[in-house]
């Protein structure tokens, strides 16, 4: 090999041993920034109610069913301190759940309107008088507890769905006038 050719060759060697990033010593770093993060998660508790209307063929002096159950499902994300998630259905006023309206109504009373869930509190059917409990949404003998659920640290967010089954049951009022006959069931979840 000719001297000429291999003195270049070894020059741009150098050269490019030179321009190398280990040629230029250790890397240099910056400081280190930092961001605070914060995540919230609010608690909610809702619940809907499918079909939001149901209707009964009432039987004079006997019982009558909803021409459907109500499906109820209860969604919710719940803190640590929650214990209990209950459902309660109730009406405005125990002597009038249902009137036939009119200058001089007619009423059907809770005492005859009776209400099951077979998953929840009345597995029979039991009707809507009970008194709600201290704080707990309804009206004095015009309510009933249907689901009452434990809150652990497997459901703290969960969705529960239960079908209420409701009648009308009147043996207690056999002589009932004929008419149509409307009321407004309530339905509340609490979580405490």
């Amino acid at each position: 090999m000719n001297k000429r050719l291999f003195g270049g060759l070894m020059m741009a060697a150098a050269l490019i041993a030179a321009l190398s990033p280990s040629a230029f010593g250790q890397a240099t770093n910056s400081n280190t920034a930092t961001v605070s993060l914060t995540a919230t998660l609010p608690e909610g508790l809702s619940i809907s109610a499918t079909p939001t209307a149901t209707s009964f063929t009432l039987v004079a002096g006997g019982t009558a069913q909803a021409t459907a159950p109500v499906a109820i499902t209860q969604t919710w994300v719940l803190n640590a301190s929650r214990a209990t998630v209950t459902l309660i259905g109730w009406f405005a006023n125990a002597s009038q759940a249902l009137t036939s309206g009119g200058s001089s109504p007619v009423y059907i009373p809770t005492s005859e309107v009776l209400g099951q869930v077979t998953t929840g509190s009345p597995t029979t059917f039991t009707a809507f008088t009970a008194t709600p409990g201290t704080g707990q949404p309804g009206v004095t003998g015009a309510s009933l507890v249907l689901t009452s659920t434990a809150i652990t640290n497997t459901n703290r967010s969960a969705t529960r769905t239960d079908n209420l089954n409701l009648e009308i049951n009147l043996t207690s009022q056999p002589q009932l006038p004929a008419g149509n006959y409307t009321g407004t069931l309530n339905l509340q979840a609490q979580a405490l």
